[in-house]
């Protein structure tokens, strides 16, 4: 007896679906080259039908009921710039609040029955692991924004492709298999983070893989496994593209000799922004996305070329929306110019940490991410550090322990070189502890057999006393 079931080519009209967004390599044809106008007048169109809908969601209402906006308001594409924003702190206490799901959704687990739903999670490093419902609509635009940003990184159709990422809870691993097969083509080998380095090795030398998406840190491992068995990276495996490697592009690009263009995303909506071979700035996919950057502290907007977090409101998709969302991730925008590839797409900077770690070190703002691209560059360093912040004698200090597998000998001469190299980059003294190759696991969470770790490697632990409190007396 039928009950109302749609499957996923009855609860979405595909062809609708790539003539909105279209895939590669349309997309490049065309659409990649819109005039500014061109690019505005789909960016409000599809903003204020996105605002209507959003609004519709209890978090999304009760946060612009609170701040006074009304999304009627949106008349001009600057008017974007003026949606309340809102951190992933307050979406864990929309689910502290409202077990298990939140009020932030935009379908229910009821609406499965006339549309295919997954739910992925983010990794919880901090909290609970936080629920995205995504709908088969949500599938199939992150389909093709990864692929647009695969395709511009050099993938092909009927290219061979081991995905080597870690499926677990989050979205990524699974997006990248449905965006390979589903809208580029690509014969993928799904292989996981538990294969090993070595058999990833003989499955990319035995299929003539041109590709192996994980982390940058893994893809190193896969290398030195490779160099270990005697094959020589360029003469005897098949990598021509760097593609979701995210890490250690320098050391990639010299070890594959292959060009790494960056991209830029997260896991509730796809990809973002993907860099052009010009490599000067990521193109944010703006049929999809409007990119702000504010201040970390203040929240107030910052001008083109200053760092701050990112706010990112999307408008395609159907369901759990990300409508002013302050990400924490820092980066700056370019000014609205053309970029000599052609495109007229806003642009922005490298992902260059996170406004949530942000330490203020003597005055100066220090992100440990930094630290540790700085540190990693020394030779004789390996790409494995953790930042501490911790009190000494009343006054605060930044410890980064780095990596390497150089002679212990040799140790205080590195120490003392990344020391100074830091001090000419970043500005300050920062203590520098050099340590084996995993000796940080434990505290990093990275699992020495994938390179991979549980979610996401943390990179930096607050280890100063709190703060007196002022309403306790002495």
């Amino acid at each position: 007896m039928s009950i109302g079931l749609r499957r996923p080519w009855d609860a979405v009209d595909f062809g609708e679906l790539a003539r909105l967004f279209p895939p590669p390599p349309e997309y490049f044809e065309r659409a990649w080259f819109a005039s500014p106008e061109e690019i505005d007048r789909v960016k409000l169109s599809r903003a204020r039908h996105r605002a209507d809908t959003a609004g519709r969601v209890p978090f999304i209402r009760r946060l612009w009921d609170a701040a006074g906006f009304d999304p009627r308001d949106l008349r001009d594409v600057v008017d974007l710039d003026r949606v309340p924003t809102y951190t992933v702190d307050d979406l864990r206490r929309s689910v502290e609040e409202h077990p298990p799901y939140g009020d932030y959704q935009g379908v229910s687990v009821d609406d499965a029955r006339s549309e295919p739903l997954r739910i992925h999670l983010s990794g919880g490093t901090t909290g609970e692991p936080r629920p995205t419902l995504y709908t088969q609509w949500d599938r199939g635009v992150s389909g093709v924004l990864n692929a647009r940003g695969m395709y511009l990184q050099g993938l092909r159709p009927g290219d061979v492709v081991i995905n080597s990422w870690a499926y677990g809870l989050h979205n990524g691993a699974f997006s990248f298999d449905e965006t390979l097969q589903r809208w580029l083509n690509c014969v993928v080998i799904t292989a996981g983070a538990a294969s090993g380095a070595h058999k990833v090795v003989e499955l990319a030398r035995r299929f003539r893989a041109v590709a192996v998406l994980t982390t940058g840190d893994y893809l190193l491992r896969i290398a030195e496994e490779a160099e270990a068995m005697g094959l020589d990276l360029r003469r005897d495996l098949s990598i021509r593209v760097l593609a979701t490697n995210v890490g250690q592009e320098e050391r990639l690009e010299e070890l594959f000799g292959v060009t790494a263009l960056a991209t830029y995303g997260f896991h509730e909506v796809g990809t973002v922004a993907v860099e052009c071979p010009q490599q000067e700035g990521l193109h944010i996919f703006e049929d999809a996305f409007h990119v702000r950057v504010v201040d970390v502290d203040t929240g107030e907007q910052l001008p083109d070329g200053e760092t701050g977090a990112l706010v990112v409101t999307e408008y395609c998709k159907t369901g759990s929306p990300q409508f002013g969302y302050n990400i924490m991730d820092l980066s700056f925008l370019y000014p609205r110019e053309r970029c000599a590839c052609g495109s007229w797409l806003r642009r922005m900077g490298r992902f260059a940490g996170r406004g949530d770690t942000m330490v203020k070190l003597r005055g100066v703002n220090v992100w440990p991410e930094g630290i540790g691209r700085v540190a990693t560059s020394v030779p004789g360093t390996v790409p494995d550090y953790f930042v501490r912040a911790v009190t000494v004698d009343g006054r605060d200090e930044l410890i980064v322990a780095v990596a390497s597998d150089a002679d212990a000998g040799d140790h205080a001469d590195i120490a003392r070189t990344v020391e100074e190299r830091l001090r000419d980059q970043l500005g300050v003294r920062i203590g520098v502890e050099v340590v084996a190759p995993g000796s940080l696991d434990r505290v990093t969470g990275l699992d020495r057999a994938t390179g991979q770790d549980r979610a996401k490697a943390r990179r930096f632990a607050d280890e100063r006393p709190p703060p007196a409190d002022p309403r306790r007396g002495s």
